[in-house]
């Protein structure tokens, strides 16, 4: 087999490991905004929404952006031309950096808490705004925790241990779901007896923090079988460490581009008429946006950046071009049947996962909008996660990071139109952040072919034409079933409304798949072989 072939294979198949433990992680996250909403209620639910709207903010920036892109460029690029002991240096240097810093930031966000909250959120009520304040200082502490677990993360990653990283978010999640029932049962009294009230957000806001420190914990004996010994170590002065430092802040501010617009969209939907419902029904559909996207683009772009990194040592090669634009045909391959469910069959699946308790019909409706429009960005935004870190293994960092100011800019301007002159409501910012996406893809790809003489663009055309006969089979599919299946949804019981969604999205993915394969699309016989041969030996 051709070292092509075989980082091709290799390539399919640390997805495949990645998809899986990330699914178990994306699951429990709907888990735990099921218990959310169902226990209190949309409005709620916004105002804790709200308040993790920062601290999950850097999350993102740090574990699947800024930090993890600019540390994993570097320590793969070391540990190949100095050596791993060489790399196990750098981790202790940037551990030991983070550490002090992030705390440094945790301390300001629960000081500036009060200011910060009414910031974000200007159009809430006085309640709301107390509430919100009072949990996000609570959950501020989680910056430091997670960029800690973005370095260790991004180690193992470099030392080709994949499901450990992607798993250790389940674990996060599970935190937040067992820890924060627990610390609502002991501090709500009526928590206990079936009335909940907004103090049981308090042992939620607390989980969150057991969360992250079980995120941390489950990677640390992975990081020491793989050599890593961690010791402090502030050499800041180290050439490497202001490598990784000098790729970050571009980076930071690329990244930043999608997590400022949710910032945005907070802000514009606070002055919606949904007020603290609009938060939470956006930050709902955004959940199930997250679930392919975590799955597929997040895992693709996961395994594909230390490979990048490796082969970027030599330039932009025909390797380096090929791994990329498999890259993008991988994540277009799974995404996009993910998109066209999620927007023809939103409403049926929010209804099936969160119309309980305190979540009605209505609140299945404002959130079934914005799916739809979510839906419509998960193709953009997955190909984003794998193109844009590409940037900074050929030292073009700067590329994205003007590309996402523009995108910011946009937002800024649409929503601005739509909510304060249009007088729309909190669906048209969730279109906005869409073709937001839609353009910062098209910028990226445009420069990113300009860069590297060529992307594989003629594969990938003919590509998405096998994949649209395909999807046009699955729509058909999913179309047909809501007018048979699902077409007294109302009047269905749960148990039936589960039954016909299920039976639903398997025939629509098998006919998917089937497709696929028939037309010889290459991305589906591998991840079928990896489906039937699992995790076997390269």
């Amino acid at each position: 087999m051709s070292d092509d072939k075989k980082d091709s294979a290799s390539q399919a198949r640390s997805t495949g490991i990645v998809s899986i433990a990330i699914l178990c992680s994306r699951v429990l996250g709907l888990v735990r905004d099921q218990l959310l909403n169902g226990f209190f209620g949309s409005a709620f639910t916004g105002v804790f929404t709200a308040a993790f709207r920062t601290p999950n903010m850097l999350r993102d920036l740090f574990a699947e952006g800024a930090l993890s892109t600019a540390f994993v460029t570097t320590f793969s690029k070391k540990m190949k031309t100095e050596g791993d002991e060489a790399a196990w240096v750098l981790g202790r240097k940037m551990i030991s950096l983070s550490l002090w810093f992030m705390t440094l930031v945790a301390i300001a966000g629960v000081l500036l808490a009060p200011i910060l909250f009414r910031i974000l959120t200007p159009g809430l009520s006085e309640e709301a705004k107390v509430l919100g304040t009072w949990l996000a200082q609570i959950m501020y502490p989680f910056i430091a925790l997670v960029s800690i677990t973005a370095l260790v993360m991004g180690m193992l990653n470099s030392k080709k241990v994949f499901f450990i990283p992607a798993v250790a978010s389940a674990f996060f999640n599970l935190g937040c779901i067992v820890g924060g029932v627990i610390l609502a049962w002991i501090i709500d009294p009526g928590f206990r007896h079936g009335n909940v009230s907004e103090k049981g957000l308090t042992g939620f806001a607390i989980g969150t923090l057991i969360g992250g420190v079980l995120q941390l914990a489950v990677q640390l004996p992975s990081l020491r079988r793989v050599g890593f010994r961690f010791r402090f170590d502030f050499g800041c002065k180290d050439p490497a460490v202001k490598e990784v430092l000098h790729l970050m802040w571009p980076s930071m501010l690329a990244a930043s581009g999608t997590q400022v617009t949710v910032l945005l969209n907070s802000i514009f939907a606070s002055f919606t008429e949904g007020r603290e419902s609009s938060l939470a029904w956006l930050a709902n559909a955004q959940r199930l946006q997250q679930l392919p996207l975590g799955l597929f683009g997040v895992a693709v772009a996961t395994v594909t950046l230390p490979m990048l990194s490796r082969l970027a040592t030599e330039g932009i090669t025909p390797a380096f071009r090929s791994a990329l634009a498999k890259g993008l045909r991988l994540v277009l391959f799974l995404t996009l049947p993910c998109a066209v469910g999620l927007s023809l069959l939103a409403r049926e699946i929010i209804s099936v996962i969160f119309e309980h308790g305190k979540f009605t019909a209505h609140d299945v409706e404002m959130t079934a909008a914005p799916l739809q429009a979510y839906a419509f960005g998960l193709i953009f935004y997955s190909a984003v996660k794998v193109l844009q870190p590409a940037f900074y293994t050929i030292n073009r960092r700067f590329i994205p990071m003007l590309i996402s100011i523009g995108i910011i800019v946009f937002n800024l301007a649409a929503n601005s139109t739509t909510v304060f002159w249009l007088g729309w409501g909190h669906t048209a910012l969730a279109w906005a952040t869409a073709i937001g996406l839609l353009l910062n893809f098209c910028t990226l790809y445009l420069c990113m072919r300009k860069f590297a003489s060529g992307l594989e663009t003629r594969s990938l055309m003919q590509a998405l034409v096998r994949l649209g006969i395909a999807i046009a089979v699955m729509s058909g599919i999913c179309l047909a079933a809501k007018f048979t299946l699902m077409a007294d949804w109302a009047h269905l019981s749960f148990l039936l409304r589960c039954v016909a969604l299920g039976v639903t999205i398997s025939i629509a993915a098998a006919a998917y798949f089937a497709v696929t394969k028939m037309l010889k699309v290459e991305e589906s016989g591998e991840f079928l072989s990896l489906l039937g041969r699992r995790f076997s030996k390269r």
